[in-house]
């Protein structure tokens, strides 16, 4: 079980430092995270929403419970990382540009798997 911890704990912790890094300039509507929803094709007004949304989806994986608030968390951050990713490559951003995002990816891919095997720890 410890291990099962340690392991889960890394993965998520670097998780929900690159989803809350990525949020606050979304949040505070700073003039990088506009000129890149601009630049995208989205309004400005998505910005501090998708911000906050990111936010609240870090603070809910760190609250202990609530398995199935978790789980649209992980499928929240993985829309969000597609879309990302989606429109980068739609307005021409270079295939090797936009690579970094299978590094997020892999931390959703690795926290949501350490994330059950705990659950199933914790039942036997």
């Amino acid at each position: 079980m410890k291990k099962i911890n340690i392991i889960y704990w890394v993965f998520t912790g670097l998780l929900l430092a690159f989803m809350g890094i990525g949020a606050v300039p979304d949040l505070l509507s700073m003039p990088e995270a506009l000129a890149i929803f601009k630049q995208l094709g989205y309004p400005a007004y998505l910005s501090p929403f998708m911000g906050a949304v990111k936010l609240l989806g870090v603070i809910a994986i760190l609250i202990p419970g609530f398995p199935r608030i978790k789980e649209w968390v992980y499928a929240g951050f993985v829309f969000d990382l597609t879309g990302a990713t989606f429109s980068s490559l739609a307005i021409g951003t270079p295939v090797l540009k936009v690579s970094p995002m299978l590094i997020g990816y892999a931390l959703i891919i690795g926290s949501y798997i350490y994330h059950h095997k705990r659950l199933k720890a914790k039942q036997v």
